[in-house]
């Protein structure tokens, strides 16, 4: 994989991104962490970007810092998903949320709400951004997925569960698209320094009772090679490169951006 670097705010206008000028990108959760990266990354590309999230006035800084035209909708809600743009050369599912909690205690509307934004939110977009990206016979899926989508974590059923059902559904899309010059692959990065891990780690203090240095030191990075949390930019690096034409023979990977978690 060809070695990039990732993008600072303000950077200048030369991109160490595959050129995608004429290129339409969706990107979920776009308004912080990995999907605003993303979004910057993709405009500096040259891409026209469209950035959804539920938060209206993070989604309008967003879209103002990177030149993106913005989109508010909740996720959950099929009828908002089918207002959005459809005619899209690439589509990065990102939007994601987090609950910790024992099975026991887990909250059966918590389950079934992030269940809807983390998978049955991917599906329905994949219905409508497909049959225009085989129609013109290219087009890239990006799914966000997690180093969750390969192993699991107590107390994070709904998360594990949703990022394994990612990972298949980005299989199946893989096999489908490939004849329609269409790929679908997952990365799958461990914890990045993004406010939902914040707020894990957070969670994780108040719960183990130890400091919050603890928690990322001695939990979240105990199982990792690569002592740090990773930076957003890292991961749309990695988006980016799978969408440049030297990617079109990679489709239905899962690609770890773990630090080595998983190689253990």
């Amino acid at each position: 994989m060809t070695t990039t670097t990732p993008i600072a705010a303000g950077a200048a206008a030369t991109s160490p991104y595959p050129p995608l000028h004429g290129r339409s990108v969706l990107v979920t959760g776009g308004a912080g962490g990995i999907g605003r990266a993303c979004v910057r990354a993709f405009a500096e590309a040259g891409a026209s970007v469209h950035l959804v999230d539920v938060d209206e006035q993070a989604a309008a800084a967003a879209a103002d810092d990177s030149g993106a035209q913005a989109h508010t909708a909740d996720l959950t809600d099929p009828a908002a998903i089918d207002g959005l743009p459809c005619d899209v050369d690439i589509l990065v599912n990102n939007a994601g949320i987090q609950h910790v909690a024992p099975i026991p205690d887990f909250p059966p509307e918590m389950f079934r709400t992030i269940q809807s934004l983390m998978v049955t939110a991917p599906f329905l977009l994949l219905r409508r951004v497909l049959p225009g990206m085989y129609e013109r016979g290219w087009g890239r899926i990006v799914n966000i997925s997690s180093v969750h989508g390969l192993r699991a974590s107590p107390n994070k059923s709904a998360y594990v569960a949703a990022k394994h059902a990612l990972e298949g559904l980005s299989k199946v899309t893989a096999l489908e698209a490939a004849a329609h010059g269409v790929t679908s692959n997952c990365i799958d990065p461990g914890y990045v320094r993004t406010p939902l891990v914040a707020g894990q780690i957070a969670d994780q203090a108040r719960t183990r009772g130890i400091g919050e240095d603890a928690v990322t030191d001695d939990v979240f990075l105990a199982r990792t090679a690569v002592k740090r949390l990773i930076e957003p930019e890292e991961v749309a690096a990695v988006a980016m490169w799978l969408c440049g034409d030297h990617a079109a023979y990679l489709t239905g990977a899962s690609i770890p951006v773990d630090g080595g978690w998983t190689a253990a």
